[in-house]
């Protein structure tokens, strides 16, 4: 009679270990997805601000140097230096478009750590021994 108590205590204890090694595991991927969240946090600050200057001090010298050309050739060719800058501007900005998309299709994925990490423990769980 004593030998069921003892199958129960070792399967109650199985199945408490087994339940801390997932409660474990959790803690352990969460507090990795919170560091990586901090760090996309941090690198998207940065861009918005790169971005941000980047934009008001290119606005800034088109701004003025289109305003200096149409000024020098006021007399004789404005709508030509007019025209000239407006293809001027949409090849550039078609340029930037481009060369930011490149941009984006380099940055890792985010999260990339964690995913892998998941995708290892559902590896070693559907593992057979």
């Amino acid at each position: 009679m004593s030998s069921p108590p003892q199958s129960s205590v070792g399967f109650l204890g199985a199945l408490r270990k087994l339940c801390e090694g997932l409660i474990v595991g959790a803690e352990q991927r969460i507090a990795l997805l919170s560091a990586e969240l901090q760090e996309e946090k941090l690198r998207l600050i940065q861009i918005f601000f790169w971005i941000s200057a980047v934009v008001f001090s290119g606005m800034m010298a088109v701004a003025f140097a289109s305003l200096l050309l149409v000024y020098i050739f006021w007399e004789y060719a404005r709508l030509w230096v007019l025209g000239g800058l407006a293809v001027f501007y949409a090849g550039v900005f078609l340029t930037v478009l481009l060369a930011f998309r490149r941009f984006l299709d380099r940055q890792p994925q985010p999260f990339a750590a964690t995913i892998s990490e998941l995708s290892e423990d559902r590896a070693c769980i559907l593992a057979k021994p």
